[in-house]
């Protein structure tokens, strides 16, 4: 960090010497008529229309504090990210320019690139209220684009801008196109949705919005939406784009994709309680037999499968010992018990992973290994499946993986195989299911790898490629909303534990898909809901992001009905949401089963 502020502190010397020498000399920056032409270019430099115009890596927009008007960009730089927020404007060659903004924080720059001369940035180490900085540009002789800018500083918290203006000769760039007319259904099939319209004389592109999300960018008047779930209806509108910016939406045009056989099992209930057996080991919520756990219970997951070392690939399932656990089971009365479950129609898996089990298959022996080792447990127990819980650092993405939709790291590329060995080996009754925490997905709609510029964590959104690659053979995917830090929404406001706003707003992501790293030509196509359950934990006990039933009700309530729904507007209604998955059930007995009896009262 220290190599980078002399810079800045010596760009800011120069322009304050700069500014003051003109002052004495009674010299302006521009003539009376040049000023007369000049203009401010900078689009929403207010933030009034929240971040329509700038791309950010970290940002929202808040009511408070402001500086004029009622919004203004609030960001925060998290690990080696310095939440920059960018504009590109239209600009003339060879004319000088005024980049001015005001902002709150410590260590907070405002800057220009791409100038085609010399690049200028300003910045202030403090800013208890609101301060301006300003610098001047002149761009090159070619230059018709510049990007403006404002960001903070690594670990130095949270900063605010408001009224950003980029002064000085404007550019008759025209107007934006006009709305394209004549959209209109193509084929539609239980996963995907083409469409058509009319070209739009003087666009260059189209914008593609399902559910008033912008999913999809094409120069042509046609596009394919793929990634839909079976037997949903959305709606579709076209915008058409040009260098000066978007048309207005044309008219909506709905469409019902049909039903599909979609992937994993077909004889799940339709609403789903899932719950983790602490089957390896004792804590605090007590061991819990296999035939005590109660029928509300239709999927059961045991855990933990663990690896004999983090890369061997080789893993193993003990079940929890007597001296551990003095009321354990013999093996004969588990496995007698795991097939009675299964013959009252429930779900046995075995979970691997868990907080102490990390797994990287790093080369194609470990997921060999990985795939001949966890089919001997299954085979053992006789179990329905497979549930992956990597957490901590089993999954990370190399600095040269990018696109989620081809992955070359070798963890995720290996593990995406071996799991789809062991769903041809067993069939399609095979039940696999995915645990991950909100960093390694929903986090994604920011960040993705160690992104662009690098210094990112490179866990961020690493279960994207692995989801998506096995998203017709997944049975299900139930994200642990728990020990969570804040993630962004669709709306581009954080969300926190504590309520069915959170829930709402993670799975509103997952049901109706998003662009990957703030990237509108690289979506994340949404799941089916019958794929979906949402993780919460059993009690205050089981861990951070409890929430109590009313609030669990609430958010069944929003996503299925479109009622009692809070602050977060969801995109859809999903009467087919699979159902919910806690952590655990052995907590849940320790609570007296309040997770699993309110479950059992909702859905009857």
């Amino acid at each position: 960090m220290d190599r980078h502020r002399p810079i800045a502190r010596q760009r800011g010397l120069l322009s304050a010497l700069t500014a003051a020498a003109l002052a004495v000399t009674g010299i302006t920056a521009l003539s009376s008529a040049a000023r007369a032409a000049d203009a401010d270019l900078a689009r929403n430099g207010g933030f009034e229309s929240g971040l329509d115009g700038w791309t950010c890596t970290a940002g929202s927009t808040v009511n408070s504090p402001v500086r004029s008007g009622s919004s203004a960009l609030q960001a925060t730089p998290a690990g080696s990210d310095h939440a920059q927020c960018s504009q590109t404007v239209t600009v003339k060659p060879d004319s000088q320019y005024t980049l001015s903004g005001y902002v709150r924080g410590a260590y907070v720059y405002l800057g220009a690139s791409g100038t085609g001369t010399t690049d200028v940035s300003t910045w202030t180490q403090s800013a208890t209220d609101w301060q301006q900085l300003t610098t001047t540009f002149r761009t090159g002789a070619s230059t018709t684009k510049v990007t403006i800018y404002t960001h903070g500083w690594y670990g130095t918290g949270t900063y605010y801008a408001d009224d950003l203006s980029l002064v000085g000769p404007g550019v008759d760039t025209g107007q934006p196109p006009a709305a394209p007319t004549g959209l209109t259904v193509g084929t539609v099939t239980s996963s995907s949705v083409a469409l058509s319209w009319s070209a739009v004389p003087g666009a260059t592109g189209y914008a593609v919005y399902r559910d008033r999300v912008k999913v999809q960018t094409v120069t042509g008047t046609s596009a394919t939406v793929s990634g839909l779930s079976a037997a949903t209806a959305y709606s579709f509108q076209v915008a058409a784009t040009n260098d000066t910016g978007e048309s207005a939406k044309s008219a909506t045009v709905t469409a019902t994709t049909s039903a599909g056989s979609g992937g994993g099992s077909s004889d799940l209930p339709a609403h789903a309680l899932v719950g983790y057996l602490h089957a390896s080991f004792a804590n605090g919520a007590g061991y819990t037999r296999m035939a005590d756990v109660p029928d509300s219970w239709d999927v059961i997951d045991l855990a933990f499968g663990e690896p004999t070392s983090t890369t061997s690939g080789d893993i193993r399932f003990t079940r929890c010992p007597v001296t551990e656990c003095p009321t354990v089971e013999s093996d004969a009365d588990f496995k007698a018990a795991i097939k009675a479950k299964q013959a009252a129609g429930k779900k046995v898996l075995i979970s691997i992973g868990g907080q102490n089990g990390q797994v990287q298959l790093t080369t194609t022996a470990a997921r060999d290994t990985f795939v001949s080792s966890v089919s001997k447990i299954i085979d053992t127990y006789g179990l329905d499946g497979l549930d992956i819980d990597f957490e901590g650092h089993s999954l990370s993405l190399d600095a040269s993986d990018t696109n989620f939709k081809s992955p070359t790291t070798p963890v995720i590329v290996n593990l995406i195989s071996a799991l789809k060995t062991l769903k041809a080996k067993y069939g399609s009754k095979f039940v696999l299911s995915m645990a991950p925490e909100t960093f390694f997905v929903q986090l994604g709609y920011q960040y993705y790898g160690t992104g662009k510029w690098g210094g990112q964590d490179p866990r961020a959104g690493a279960y994207l490629p692995v989801i998506h690659a096995l998203r017709d053979d997944l049975t299900l995917l139930h994200v642990q909303d728990y020990n969570s830090g804040p993630i962004m929404g669709l709306d581009n406001q954080y969300h926190s534990m504590g309520g069915a706003d959170f829930h709402l707003a993670m799975t509103d992501m997952l049901l109706t898909g998003f662009p990957v790293a703030s990237d509108a030509n690289n979506v994340f196509p949404p799941l089916r809901p019958d794929q979906i359950a949402i993780g919460m934990p059993a009690s205050t006990n089981a861990g951070n992001g409890y929430v109590s039933p009313t609030e669990v009700n609430k958010t069944l309530d929003c996503l299925t009905r479109k009622t009692d729904c809070g602050s977060y507007a969801t995109h859809g209604t999903w009467p087919g949401l699979r159902g919910l998955m806690t952590w655990s059930i052995n907590w849940d007995r320790y609570g007296s089963w309040e997770f699993s009896r309110n479950f059992d009262g909702y859905f009857g």
